[in-house]
């Protein structure tokens, strides 16, 4: 046998150990009901699902708490009860879970990374805390603290000295530099021919940078932005236009083109 084929047997044996596990874990909300483990002579549903197994205990008071938490979204809980997912990631949507959002979750905990599901939780309780649902291609930042230069401070100082009112003269300069990047997009989209290449024009990606800087451009990720995603579908439009276009970080591009269209018709509006 080549270290070819024993990598192959191994990789096809592990993950389909991980499978029957999980089914396995599926069935312990029922053996519990039931006190199957009992009948069968076993002490505990915890020495139950270690000798068969080989589960700890850590892991099967999950399971059972998960299950009592989905009493009342079905669809996720027949996911565990399936054992069509995984433990980890149902326990990580458990909390944000409704009876309106059951089904969009159970479509993301499917098609979705680990990582991306992190993400996707940590967005939905960053829009609960906000008072609001927000979109998730959004071009505000979270509020923080400002790391100005010694020199900046002391000239902004100087300036208030003389009594210049430093809050005007900010917003005054945003509002400037917005009106300038939103002129600059309507120039570039005016001039942009149709194309086939999926490489984005450097003047696009300048502007892009200019609005956006480096980090991703959702509302509530602070990690680096990695991907440009068309937020108009590129096969479609066959254009580079700065308006749909948000750079993002590696899950939230995930996010983007993994998740079913219907749920981010919902979630997502366009950059204008």
């Amino acid at each position: 046998m080549t270290d070819i084929e024993l990598y192959r047997k191994a990789k096809f044996f592990g993950k389909n150990a991980l499978l029957w596990r999980r089914k396995f874990m599926g069935l312990l909300p029922e053996v519990q009901r039931r006190r199957l483990y009992e009948k069968r002579g076993f002490g505990s549903i915890f020495e139950f699902s270690f000798k068969l197994a080989g589960l700890s205990e850590e892991q099967v008071r999950r399971v059972l708490q998960l299950e009592r938490k989905f009493e009342g979204v079905p669809v996720l809980k027949e996911l565990l009860e399936s054992g069509a997912v995984s433990v980890n990631k149902l326990a990580r949507v458990a909390s944000i879970a409704t009876v309106a959002n059951q089904e969009d979750l159970a479509e993301a905990v499917r098609v979705l990374p680990k990582s991306a599901v992190e993400t996707l939780v940590r967005d939905e309780r960053f829009q609960k805390s906000n008072g609001l649902f927000k979109p998730q291609i959004e071009v505000k930042s979270v509020p923080g603290h400002l790391n100005l230069d010694e020199k900046v401070v002391g000239r902004l100082l100087e300036l208030q000295g003389k009594g210049i009112d430093l809050n005007a003269m900010m917003m005054e300069m945003l509002d400037r530099r917005e009106q300038e990047i939103a002129e600059e997009k309507v120039a570039i989209a005016e001039d942009l021919p149709e194309t086939q290449s999926r490489h984005v024009p450097v003047r696009t990606k300048k502007v892009l940078r200019k609005e956006h800087g480096t980090k991703c451009s959702i509302a509530s990720c602070r990690r680096p932005a990695e991907q440009l995603h068309h937020t108009q579908t590129f096969a479609l439009s066959h254009r580079h236009d700065p308006h749909y276009l948000a750079p993002l970080c590696k899950e939230h591009h995930i996010l983007a083109h993994s998740v079913n269209l219907k749920v981010w018709e919902r979630r997502v509006e366009a950059i204008s």
